[in-house]
Protein backbone atom coordinates (compact mmCIF):
# COMPACT_ATOMS: atom_id res chain seq x y z
CA UNK A 1 0.00 0.00 0.00
CA UNK A 2 1.26 3.44 -0.85
CA UNK A 3 0.27 6.86 0.36
CA UNK A 4 1.33 9.79 2.48
CA UNK A 5 1.53 9.95 6.26
CA UNK A 6 -1.22 12.39 7.35
CA UNK A 7 0.10 15.73 8.54
CA UNK A 8 3.74 14.87 7.91
CA UNK A 9 3.99 14.88 4.13
CA UNK A 10 6.13 11.73 4.32
CA UNK A 11 5.68 9.17 1.58
CA UNK A 12 4.72 5.77 2.90
CA UNK A 13 4.60 2.25 1.47
CA UNK A 14 4.05 -1.09 3.17
CA UNK A 15 4.78 -4.75 2.65
CA UNK A 16 4.27 -7.84 4.80
CA UNK A 17 7.24 -10.20 5.19
CA UNK A 18 7.26 -13.70 6.67
CA UNK A 19 10.64 -15.21 7.47
CA UNK A 20 10.65 -17.46 10.51
CA UNK A 21 10.15 -16.26 14.07
CA UNK A 22 8.82 -12.73 13.86
CA UNK A 23 10.64 -11.51 16.96
CA UNK A 24 14.04 -11.35 15.31
CA UNK A 25 12.80 -10.43 11.85
CA UNK A 26 10.88 -7.44 13.21
CA UNK A 27 13.95 -6.15 15.05
CA UNK A 28 16.18 -6.59 11.99
CA UNK A 29 13.79 -4.87 9.58
CA UNK A 30 13.16 -2.00 12.02
CA UNK A 31 16.87 -1.14 11.87
CA UNK A 32 16.99 -0.61 8.10
CA UNK A 33 17.37 3.02 6.99
CA UNK A 34 14.06 4.13 5.49
CA UNK A 35 11.85 1.82 7.56
CA UNK A 36 9.45 4.01 9.53
CA UNK A 37 7.31 1.49 11.43
CA UNK A 38 7.06 -2.23 12.09
CA UNK A 39 4.70 -4.52 13.94
CA UNK A 40 4.12 -8.27 13.99
CA UNK A 41 1.09 -10.38 13.29
CA UNK A 42 -0.43 -13.34 11.52
CA UNK A 43 -1.09 -13.33 7.77
CA UNK A 44 -2.95 -15.35 5.16
CA UNK A 45 -4.37 -18.12 7.32
CA UNK A 46 -7.71 -19.90 7.40
CA UNK A 47 -9.32 -18.13 10.37
CA UNK A 48 -9.90 -14.61 11.62
CA UNK A 49 -8.29 -13.07 14.71
CA UNK A 50 -6.12 -16.05 15.62
CA UNK A 51 -4.16 -16.22 18.85
CA UNK A 52 -0.51 -17.25 18.99
CA UNK A 53 -1.66 -20.64 20.26
CA UNK A 54 -4.06 -21.01 17.29
CA UNK A 55 -1.20 -20.30 14.89
CA UNK A 56 1.05 -22.85 16.61
CA UNK A 57 -1.77 -25.42 16.38
CA UNK A 58 -1.96 -25.02 12.61
CA UNK A 59 -4.37 -22.22 11.69
CA UNK A 60 -2.43 -21.71 8.45
CA UNK A 61 -1.16 -18.22 9.24
CA UNK A 62 2.44 -17.13 8.75
CA UNK A 63 4.26 -15.19 11.46
CA UNK A 64 4.63 -11.90 9.59
CA UNK A 65 6.14 -8.46 10.00
CA UNK A 66 4.27 -5.46 8.63
CA UNK A 67 6.87 -3.01 7.36
CA UNK A 68 6.12 0.62 6.58
CA UNK A 69 8.87 2.45 4.74
CA UNK A 70 9.66 5.65 2.87
CA UNK A 71 10.13 4.71 -0.80
CA UNK A 72 12.15 7.89 -1.37
CA UNK A 73 14.79 6.38 0.92
CA UNK A 74 14.31 2.62 0.62
CA UNK A 75 12.90 0.93 -2.47
CA UNK A 76 10.89 -2.27 -2.24
CA UNK A 77 13.62 -4.01 -4.23
CA UNK A 78 16.29 -2.96 -1.70
CA UNK A 79 14.08 -3.93 1.22
CA UNK A 80 13.61 -7.40 -0.26
CA UNK A 81 17.36 -7.78 -0.80
CA UNK A 82 17.88 -7.04 2.90
CA UNK A 83 15.15 -9.58 3.74
CA UNK A 84 16.84 -12.29 1.67
CA UNK A 85 20.06 -11.80 3.66
CA UNK A 86 18.51 -13.18 6.87
CA UNK A 87 16.41 -16.08 5.60
CA UNK A 88 17.11 -19.47 4.07
CA UNK A 89 15.18 -18.93 0.83
CA UNK A 90 14.98 -22.63 -0.04
CA UNK A 91 13.79 -23.96 3.35
CA UNK A 92 10.19 -25.19 3.38
CA UNK A 93 8.23 -24.54 6.55
CA UNK A 94 11.22 -23.70 8.71
CA UNK A 95 13.84 -21.07 9.48
CA UNK A 96 16.71 -21.81 11.82
CA UNK A 97 15.52 -23.98 14.69
CA UNK A 98 11.87 -23.04 14.11
CA UNK A 99 9.83 -25.66 12.26
CA UNK A 100 6.21 -25.41 11.12
CA UNK A 101 4.21 -23.76 8.37
CA UNK A 102 3.83 -20.63 10.48
CA UNK A 103 7.56 -20.15 9.88
CA UNK A 104 7.33 -20.27 6.08
CA UNK A 105 8.80 -17.46 4.01
CA UNK A 106 6.56 -15.07 2.13
CA UNK A 107 6.12 -11.63 0.64
CA UNK A 108 2.53 -10.38 0.86
CA UNK A 109 1.43 -7.19 -0.87
CA UNK A 110 -1.71 -5.09 -1.07
CA UNK A 111 -0.95 -3.50 -4.48
CA UNK A 112 -0.67 -5.40 -7.74
CA UNK A 113 2.33 -3.26 -8.76
CA UNK A 114 4.15 -4.35 -5.60
CA UNK A 115 3.34 -8.00 -6.30
CA UNK A 116 4.85 -7.64 -9.77
CA UNK A 117 7.95 -5.96 -8.31
CA UNK A 118 8.29 -8.70 -5.70
CA UNK A 119 8.03 -11.40 -8.37
CA UNK A 120 10.77 -9.74 -10.40
CA UNK A 121 12.94 -9.54 -7.29
CA UNK A 122 12.31 -13.20 -6.52
CA UNK A 123 13.13 -14.22 -10.10
CA UNK A 124 16.48 -12.43 -9.80
CA UNK A 125 17.17 -14.20 -6.49
CA UNK A 126 16.36 -17.59 -8.00
CA UNK A 127 18.63 -16.87 -10.95
CA UNK A 128 21.47 -16.23 -8.48
CA UNK A 129 20.61 -19.38 -6.53
CA UNK A 130 20.30 -21.50 -9.67
CA UNK A 131 17.16 -23.17 -8.31
CA UNK A 132 13.63 -22.33 -7.15
CA UNK A 133 13.08 -20.75 -3.77
CA UNK A 134 10.43 -21.58 -1.20
CA UNK A 135 9.36 -17.94 -0.82
CA UNK A 136 5.72 -17.37 -1.68
CA UNK A 137 4.71 -14.05 -3.26
CA UNK A 138 0.99 -13.50 -2.87
CA UNK A 139 -1.64 -10.84 -2.35
CA UNK A 140 -2.27 -10.07 1.31
CA UNK A 141 -5.63 -11.65 2.14
CA UNK A 142 -5.61 -10.57 5.76
CA UNK A 143 -3.28 -9.61 8.57
CA UNK A 144 -4.11 -9.72 12.25
CA UNK A 145 -1.85 -7.88 14.67
CA UNK A 146 -0.29 -10.21 17.23
CA UNK A 147 -0.68 -9.93 20.96
CA UNK A 148 1.12 -7.05 22.66
CA UNK A 149 3.60 -9.43 24.30
CA UNK A 150 5.04 -10.15 20.84
CA UNK A 151 5.36 -6.52 19.72
CA UNK A 152 8.96 -5.18 19.83
CA UNK A 153 9.83 -8.36 21.70
CA UNK A 154 13.60 -7.95 21.50
CA UNK A 155 13.38 -4.34 22.68
CA UNK A 156 11.59 -5.63 25.78
CA UNK A 157 13.82 -8.71 26.12
CA UNK A 158 17.28 -7.90 24.66
CA UNK A 159 18.59 -11.36 25.58
CA UNK A 160 15.54 -13.11 24.14
CA UNK A 161 15.56 -15.79 21.47
CA UNK A 162 16.56 -14.60 18.00
CA UNK A 163 17.55 -16.64 14.95
CA UNK A 164 19.29 -13.61 13.38
CA UNK A 165 22.87 -13.01 14.52
CA UNK A 166 24.05 -9.75 16.16
CA UNK A 167 26.35 -9.25 13.17
CA UNK A 168 23.38 -9.30 10.81
CA UNK A 169 21.56 -6.83 13.04
CA UNK A 170 24.52 -4.48 12.85
CA UNK A 171 24.63 -4.84 9.06
CA UNK A 172 20.99 -3.75 8.93
CA UNK A 173 21.90 -0.43 10.56
CA UNK A 174 24.50 0.14 7.83
CA UNK A 175 22.55 -1.22 4.89
CA UNK A 176 23.24 0.64 1.66
CA UNK A 177 19.83 1.66 0.36
CA UNK A 178 18.83 2.64 -3.14
CA UNK A 179 15.96 4.99 -3.82
CA UNK A 180 13.30 4.15 -6.40
CA UNK A 181 14.38 7.37 -8.10
CA UNK A 182 17.08 6.31 -10.60
CA UNK A 183 18.65 9.78 -10.40
CA UNK A 184 19.13 9.51 -6.64
CA UNK A 185 22.49 8.00 -5.58
CA UNK A 186 22.65 5.24 -2.98
CA UNK A 187 22.66 6.59 0.55
CA UNK A 188 24.02 5.40 3.84
CA UNK A 189 22.76 6.31 7.29
CA UNK A 190 24.66 9.33 8.67
CA UNK A 191 26.79 7.30 11.09
CA UNK A 192 28.04 4.82 8.50
CA UNK A 193 30.01 6.89 6.00
CA UNK A 194 32.86 4.91 4.50
CA UNK A 195 36.14 5.31 6.33
CA UNK A 196 38.77 7.46 4.68
CA UNK A 197 42.31 6.37 3.92
CA UNK A 198 44.20 5.21 6.97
Amino acid sequence: MRGQTPGLGVKSASVYLAGGCFWGLEKYLSLLPGVTKTDVGYANGRTEHPSYEDVCRGSGHAETVRVEFDPDILSLASLLEAFYEVIDPTAVGRQGADVGMQYRTGVYCEDEADIDAARRSLAALEARLGRPSAIEVRPLRHYFRAEEAHQKYLDKHPAGYCHISPARMERARRFLVRSQNPNCPPRRPPDSAPAGPS
